[in-house]
């Protein structure tokens, strides 16, 4: 009986000194980022990919975790991977054969689940049938070269471009992939990411584009995925960092568009930030929303503080990373997300991003320099 006894209250001891942890943990997480444990949480992400439901997509978490791993100023944790990381990519470029007959599948795709060889040299004479590119992993892939510090001289631009060229619709939209696929103000986004970063606007009917996203401000005063949607937080970032991207903002939409629009984004705030009325406030959004207020300069006008304390309580005080919701399960998708829309409003720490091509400054200013002597060369 003593023996029970003791058992009983050495385990009540050791419960009670894991909740004190926990509850300590939970007080902290929601007024202090965990960095040490978000690096920790998107390293191993990098370090089990996903092998099976989010496969396809393979490359865009990884993505996710490395332009994470920028934000947080911790690109040297993976210094050891850099190399590989910038190999195995361009194993996932779908590459011209000598005929140039498959000039429209070309691009990147999200894994290599086909058979493709990691080698992208020997890849090149193993052409398989009904291979193409992916619109979103070609976006995700040339960001995530930038961010490792790769030049890309690797990317057979010409051959991208022409693979974004046959995504667009007659609507001035673009599928996903050329086998067909919904299509709608994500792939614009994409595509628009893709021809800026290559700067060659060839890959698209510009005037086309441009009418496909105004013909999506829905009545509400934002944009819906295509014309006649719901306005939705994450295609209004879609469409109006494409707008940036073309230059096109102040022409395609009326001064009393764009007060409307800032209107409409500046309601999505509770504490965080929503993608539509009448929803519960989403870490992702922060960014989604955030991102779009900062573009139209208006971000100092949302409650700064309201904003941070929300995002930072969606912190796993246990493993790192961000959730949608509090006391939900981290993700790498709203991990990320979390942590640039920290980063949007100068959380101490994190690097600066450039919110219209969603990646760190600094991986900006690189792309900015390689532009520059891609045009010395012409």
């Amino acid at each position: 009986m003593a023996t029970k006894n003791h058992t009983h209250r050495d385990y009540d001891s050791k419960s009670s000194k894991y909740d004190d942890y926990i509850n300590f943990s939970t007080s902290m997480s929601r007024d202090e980022l965990l960095k040490k444990k978000h690096i920790t949480f998107l390293k191993r992400v990098l370090q089990v990919l996903p092998s099976q439901q989010l496969d396809t997509h393979r490359v865009s978490v990884a993505y996710f975790a490395i332009s994470g791993l920028d934000v947080l100023d911790a690109m040297k944790e993976i210094d050891d991977q850099r190399n590989n990381l910038i190999h195995w990519i361009y194993s996932l470029q779908v590459q011209p054969d000598p005929s140039g007959k498959n000039l429209s599948q070309c691009g990147f795709r999200g894994c290599s689940m086909l058979g493709h060889l990691y080698d992208s040299h020997k890849a090149k004479g193993q052409l398989i049938p009904y291979d193409s590119s992916n619109i979103a992993m070609t976006y995700t892939s040339l960001v995530s070269l930038l961010i490792l510090g790769d030049d890309l001289s690797q990317v057979h631009k010409k051959s991208v471009i022409a693979g974004i060229r046959s995504l667009q619709q007659s609507d001035g939209s673009f599928v996903s992939v050329l086998e067909g696929s919904e299509s709608d103000m994500r792939f614009v986004y994409c595509a628009c990411c893709v021809c800026y970063i290559l700067d060659d606007w060839t890959g698209m009917d510009v005037e086309k584009t441009v009418a496909y996203i105004t013909q999506s401000l829905s009545y509400e005063g934002a944009f819906g995925q295509k014309p006649f949607n719901e306005a939705h937080g994450g295609s209004t970032f879609c469409a109006v960092a494409s707008l940036v991207l073309l230059d096109r903002l102040n022409s395609a939409l009326t001064e009393n568009q764009l007060s409307r629009l800032k209107r409409w984004l500046l309601r999505r705030q509770e504490s965080g930030f929503t993608g539509r009325p009448n929803k519960p406030a989403d870490t992702c959004y922060s960014f989604w929303v955030g991102a779009t207020l900062q573009m139209l300069g208006v971000l100092v006008l949302s409650d700064v503080t309201l904003n941070r304390s929300f995002v930072l309580s969606t912190q796993s005080p246990v493993t790192g990373g961000f959730s949608k919701y509090p006391d939900h399960v981290p993700d790498p998708l709203h991990s990320y997300l979390g942590l640039c829309g920290l980063s949007l409003i100068g959380e101490p720490g994190l690097s600066p991003i450039f919110p219209a091509l969603n990646l760190s400054q600094r991986a900006y200013d690189h792309l900015s320099n390689l532009q520059r002597q891609w045009r010395e060369k012409h």
